[in-house]
């Protein structure tokens, strides 16, 4: 029997003498990237686990980084970070490597081990000078700029130590460090690759511990979940989906405040002399013992037209039961039903209790679909029926069609929310199947302070509603109002603006709240958010020093952008219901109108700056497209909004359509790999459109293109042309580490970026 033992190393340095800064003022002296090579002597390959392993022999086979699990462990302000690494040797002689790991500011090395036999392991937090010439002397070596984007990040080596032939090798490294508060938020950071190359799965577990209670957990690099929520211990993990997207992942928690905390992430624009900002609030997690919470009143409104015949109506009646045995006693339901005419279970919505729900039963089993679709009147019906006060109203509104009896009109149907919807219901909507009108549910949701969901083929409509009803449990804030004041305290509309979401959603048990803007000054930001908490009518401030604003907080900006993408583009759609009044002819083409070019414009600058692709904008990623030609560009996005966004009602491409605008204009964590569903609903990635740093790149022909460069005006013809490994190069990556900005050199082939406002090419010959 084998026995596998892991072999324990001892922490070398001190952490007051770990600043190990790589790519440094110092840089420029040296005369580029050259280093010793006796650094690395008997060594055959490097493994940066947050990039990839380099071989250092010609000709031998690459061992291949496995996988990564990051075991996280916050207490307070303290953390521990644990990586288990996974490498193989697919070669036939053992391989001699060591790991260099790029670790946060401050950070002490606890622990290093590996499988099996080999010399007693060590790791060691570099100083400042060793580290330099550590990182210079692999980068000159592989000549291969991917390691330069983590120039300027503190760097651990550890000794040597084996890979076996044809097997494989298990690292286990520990580092501690201290975390950055800002009042009641906690920050975490572990530095990962933004290359779309990095494909190596990482599974993150983060456990948190704190003596105050914890209100909200997020990311917005990642999407994660929660495996445990108290208050005082929880424990969050990146979803299995999620393992392979690239970039540093980042994670904050709140502690908790009184009611609502909330903190707020800034990143600068000194173009507009202000910049962006993220708020993110979270509700209490341990409610006030005597509270009362606020009572639901749900109105369950089904399809029963003939199309529904079948498994679709099964499911449907399954779905309205599931939801009104949800309910708690006390709190209120009813059941509309419509074909061509509507019909209703009671003439409001009636008490919970268990005579109602038998009768309840009895009422969806007698159910039998037949006739048309009535979408009108079975929405007034919703929004009319008189309502119990104190309750949260809201509508579950289900469809497989589109409107063909009664007022058919989409701008009709629309103006019915504004005109009937005096109580103020949140009209939830699900479109079962592909023919629903798609824009018309979305924007019924979407004015209500609710959401859509679509139930595609083969989907099961119980499972989906579920789903939704499931987040409707305990309204805790609602109404939500955001005002901003002057230092006078004092409502004003000249300190940001363009925040999102426009209308604020419900807050319910659980849930949390980012909200993405842009302010106009410095200073400080202080907003009141008003709504109905538990009930009762409460205000909560909060004052932001935007002081602290900062360009490693880019991400604030690229997800405000993907959301005003989604605004712009809805608002296209909905203006594609009606023109003048009538329906949209077979060849109009609403951007002759300059109202609607304009937004059209503004959704191509916007995706082009921030490198953030869409079904309407994806032309730019493709090689045949002139990236120098502006107007060129305009044209091709405005057929693209006015085939797709504005005619495309129903279908599968719409429902793409609608499932995109969902994930868009709600996005919380970043979309690097500028993910979404095609007319097919088939998800595409788009890998010649690169994120890095608070820049874009877009591929041609080999050469990376800086997205600041596509206005039409400067042109994409370089001033200036660097060499990889040259002292201009050199010196060159110490300005931009001095701005946070390393990345930018980090891409294969060339880079054609904008630089101290020169076009400069940068040309990376010999790379890998």
């Amino acid at each position: 029997m084998k026995i596998r033992m892991w072999k324990r190393g001892l922490w070398w340095a001190v952490a007051t003498a770990g600043l190990a800064l790589v790519g440094g003022t110092q840089t420029v002296q040296t005369g580029g990237l050259d280093g010793p090579p006796e650094l690395f002597s008997g060594v055959s390959h490097v493994l940066v686990p947050q990039a990839r392993a380099y071989s250092l022999t010609a000709g031998r086979p690459q061992i291949q980084l496995e996988s990564v699990r990051a075991d996280v462990r916050l207490l307070e302000q303290t953390a521990r970070t644990t990586l288990e690494i996974v490498i193989s040797n697919p070669g036939g002689a053992r391989a001699e490597a060591v790991v260099l790991l790029p670790v946060p500011e401050g950070a002490a090395v606890s622990s290093f081990l590996f499988e099996g036999e080999g010399a007693e392991p060590s790791a060691r937090l570099l100083p400042r000078e060793e580290a330099r010439r550590t990182y210079n002397s692999i980068v000159a070596r592989i000549k291969d700029p991917a390691l330069l984007e983590f120039a300027g990040i503190n760097l651990v080596r550890s000794s040597v130590f084996p890979v076996p032939a044809h097997g494989t090798q298990r690292l286990r490294l520990s580092y501690e460090h201290l975390l950055v508060a800002d009042g009641p938020r906690v920050d975490y950071y572990l530095p990962r690759s933004e290359s779309l190359d990095a494909r190596v799965p990482w599974k993150i577990d983060v456990r948190i511990q704190s003596e105050k209670a914890i209100s909200m957990v997020y990311s917005p690099t990642h999407d994660i979940e929660f495996v445990r929520r108290e208050a005082h211990d929880s424990r969050v993990r990146v979803k299995s989906w999620a393992e392979e997207v690239p970039g540093p992942f980042r994670l904050s928690y709140l502690r908790d405040g009184e009611g609502v905390s909330a903190s707020l992430l800034a990143y600068p624009d000194p173009l507009s002399g202000g910049g962006y900002f993220l708020v993110m609030a979270g509700l209490p997690v341990n409610l006030p013992a005597n509270h009362e919470r606020m009572k639901r009143e749900v109105t369950v409104v089904l399809d029963r037209s003939g199309s529904m015949a079948g498994e679709k109506m099964d499911q449907a009646r399954a779905a309205a039961l599931q939801v009104i045995e949800g309910l708690d006693e006390g709190e209120a339901f009813n059941i509309i039903d419509y074909s061509s005419r509507v019909s209703m279970f009671h003439a409001e919505p009636v008490i919970k209790n268990r005579e109602a729900v038998l009768q309840a039963r009895r009422y969806l089993a007698a159910l039998r679909p037949t006739g048309g679709t009535n979408i009108h009147d079975a929405l007034h019906e919703a929004l009319r029926q008189n309502h119990r006060e104190g309750y949260l109203g809201l509508v579950l509104f289900l469809t497989d069609g589109l409107p063909t009896v009664g007022r058919t009109s989409e701008r009709e149907i629309n103006a019915l929310v504004g005109a009937a919807n005096l109580h103020e219901r949140r009209v939830f909507t699900f479109g079962v199947g592909n023919d629903v009108n798609v824009p018309l549910l979305d924007r019924l949701s979407d004015q209500t302070r609710a959401t859509s969901s679509y139930v595609l083929p083969g989907e099961d409509v119980e499972v989906k509603v579920g789903q939704v009803f499931r987040r409707l449990y305990g309204p805790v804030l609602s109404d939500l109002e955001l005002e901003t004041l002057d230092e006078h305290g004092n409502v004003t509309t000249r300190v940001v603006r363009e925040v999102l979401p426009a209308r604020l959603p419900d807050l319910y048990e659980g849930d949390q709240l980012v909200l993405l803007g842009r302010y106009l000054a410095g200073g400080e930001l202080r907003f009141r958010l008003k709504g109905n908490y538990l009930g009762t009518g409460r205000a909560f401030r909060f004052n932001f020093d935007i002081s602290k604003s900062s360009t490693r907080n880019a991400f604030v900006s690229r997800l405000w952008a993907a959301r005003k993408i989604a605004f712009l583009v809805d608002q296209i759609r909905q203006a594609g219901a009606d023109i003048a009044g009538g329906p949209i002819a077979v060849g109009a083409n609403i951007f002759h109108d300059p109202r609607y070019a304009e937004l059209a414009e503004e959704i191509l600058r916007l995706s082009t700056e921030f490198g953030i692709m869409s079904e309407y904008t994806s032309f730019l990623a493709t090689e045949g497209t002139n990236l120098g030609e502006w107007k060129e560009l305009i044209t091709a996005c405005n057929f693209e909004l006015n085939e797709r966004a504005v005619k495309t009602r129903f279908g599968e491409g719409a429902v793409s359509q609608g499932r995109n605008f969902n994930n868009q204009k709600a996005q919380v964590f970043l979309n690097n790999r500028n993910a979404y569903f095609d007319e097919n609903n088939a998800q595409v990635d788009v890998a010649t459109v690169q994120q890095i740093s608070d820049r874009a790149f877009f591929l041609r022909g080999g050469q990376w293109i800086d997205s600041r460069l596509i206005n039409g005006r400067a042109g994409l013809s370089p001033e200036l042309t660097v060499n990889f490994g040259t002292p201009e190069h050199a010196a060159m990556l110490a300005g931009l580490v001095a701005e946070g900005r390393q990345g930018l050199l980090a891409m294969p082939g060339e880079i054609l970026l904008q630089y101290q406002g020169k076009r400069v090419l940068v040309v990376n010959g010999g790379t890998k």
